[in-house]
């Protein structure tokens, strides 16, 4: 073998139309590599792509044209071989790639035995769907003759019409026993894992590299998974903190305002999650229209006075002893709460509007806009289950999808509730969503509009890092 620096060089290699671009869009987790498409021969020169393990190159990998007509080439290469000449493989091929069919009618056959032998090793990707022809013999004796290792990598595994027996059979009769089942559109989630292990046991020189590799890359792993689940931890606890003020008026004009806010609302949760999506597709490397989802149902919203809120009380019930003018004025604001709005005189109205705020900050300001006939719209319970459900949802889809996927991932509407006897049957951690209850984090949310926005709060990041456990 040529001497190499510590970078695994591989070869990915087949007939026409297998998918080998597919596999390096996905191992590289990049959707813009190559040209992906259902017609056949779609590379036509040699590409390549690096991996990288800890910021140093592991391996390199090279996409090749498809082999077209190896049968063909098989016959022309014996040709080139004298009766009673005893010729290796290299060397046959060393002929062939010196001849002018190489650079003619074997024109592409010619770049993939000679990135065959500028590599330390192939993938043969086989689209499981095909049957075993002979064609695909001739294909594997050719890279054979290249001297150097051959791992098949059976693509499309996930089709119903898959043949992956066949396939396992026909590779075993040509002494080819170890073989990766790797699907492109919906890889395993140990898929890439099986593969560097099985290809370290090929060509041992380069296990370190790889494991290192297969280290990297489940670390890496860990941290985008962190890191999507925070994304929507962030987006729970703002919506769930959102509250937005709108005048009261009486009779139709009620209605029709109410409408107006709760249609206000519904948009900005709907860019709000969208916002949400595109970050997560970003984040594992997708295309901003990789994932589509359905409209929100537009629900009622919630009118509710979270003054009443546990935490607003708690938060509350510290400040009360901060001195006589602030207790004094706590007073005031959770009699206001409990006991309704008991105050009448238009001088104590202002007073408090005044005073609470100072006292309070927002607390106070909202018990003033209470007073003066205002209303806070929240989002519904049931609308944070949706979200959090089905962005769940779309967390586990990015997980299993290669990046040769080519249809989106359709986000349905997450029911709140199921029939009790599916509901036994579904996750755990689904059904709490569904059914149970609302994380305390997403509580204590309520009583903090402040965190609607992005502006740093240390109690805000907390509730964050707690609402992470229940989207695990």
């Amino acid at each position: 073998m040529h001497a190499m620096n510590d970078t695994l060089r591989l070869a990915v290699v087949g007939h026409t139309n297998t998918g080998k671009t597919s596999l390096l869009r996905t191992l590289a987790r990049d959707v813009g590599f190559g040209e992906v498409s259902d017609c056949a021969g779609t590379t036509r020169h040699v590409e390549g792509l690096r991996l990288m393990a800890d910021g140093l190159p592991a391996a390199e990998l090279f996409d090749t044209p498809g082999m077209e007509d190896a049968i063909a080439l098989l016959e022309f290469s014996d040709g080139l071989v004298a009766a009673g000449e005893r010729v290796d493989g290299p060397e046959r091929v060393a002929r062939f790639l010196a001849s002018e069919a190489a650079r003619g009618r074997f024109e592409q056959e010619a770049k993939v035995l000679r990135q065959m032998l500028a590599s330390d090793a192939a993938l043969y990707v086989i689209d499981a769907r095909d049957p075993v022809l002979p064609k695909h013999r001739d294909e594997l004796e050719l890279l054979a003759a290249c001297a150097r290792p051959v791992l098949p990598v059976l693509n499309f595994v996930a089709a119903p019409n898959a043949r992956v027996a066949d396939w396992r059979a026909a590779l075993a009769r040509l002494g080819l026993h170890a073989v990766v089942s790797f699907d492109t559109v919906a890889p395993p989630l140990d898929g890439e894992r099986e593969l560097f292990d099985t290809l370290a046991t090929l060509i041992h020189a380069h296990r370190p590299r790889l494991q290192a590799l297969i280290d990297a890359r489940a670390r890496e792993a860990d941290a985008r998974r962190e890191a999507a689940q925070r994304l929507v931890a962030e987006l729970l606890v703002e919506l769930a903190a959102r509250r937005d003020r709108i005048d009261e008026p009486a009779g139709e004009a009620s209605e029709a305002a109410l409408k107006a806010a709760v249609e206000r609302l519904h948009a900005v949760v709907r860019a709000r999650e969208q916002a949400c999506v595109d970050a997560v597709l970003r984040l594992y490397r997708f295309r901003p229209d990789d994932a589509r989802l359905d409209e929100l149902p537009l629900a009622d919203g919630r009118w509710e006075d979270d003054l009443f809120n546990p935490e607003t009380l708690r938060q509350m019930g510290v400040r009360l002893g901060t001195g006589a003018a602030a207790g004094a004025a706590a007073g005031v604001g959770v009699d206001l709460m409990v006991g309704g709005i008991t105050l009448g005189a238009a001088a104590a109205l202002g007073a408090l509007a005044g005073g609470l705020w100072q006292t309070f900050g927002h607390y106070g300001e909202r018990i003033a806009a209470r007073l003066r006939g205002h209303r806070e719209l929240t989002v519904d319970d049931a609308i944070l289950r949706i979200v959090a459900l089905r962005q769940r949802e779309l967390l586990a889809a990015l997980e299993g999808r290669g990046h040769a996927a080519m249809q989106p991932i359709e986000l349905g509407r997450a029911a709140a509730t199921v029939a009790p006897a599916v509901e036994s049957a579904v996750d755990p951690v689904v059904r709490q969503w569904r059914s149970g209850a609302l994380p305390a984090a997403l509580g204590r949310a309520r009583a903090h509009p402040e965190w609607a926005g992005e502006a740093a709060d240390a109690d805000k990041d907390e509730a964050i890092a707690e609402l992470l456990a229940a989207l695990a």
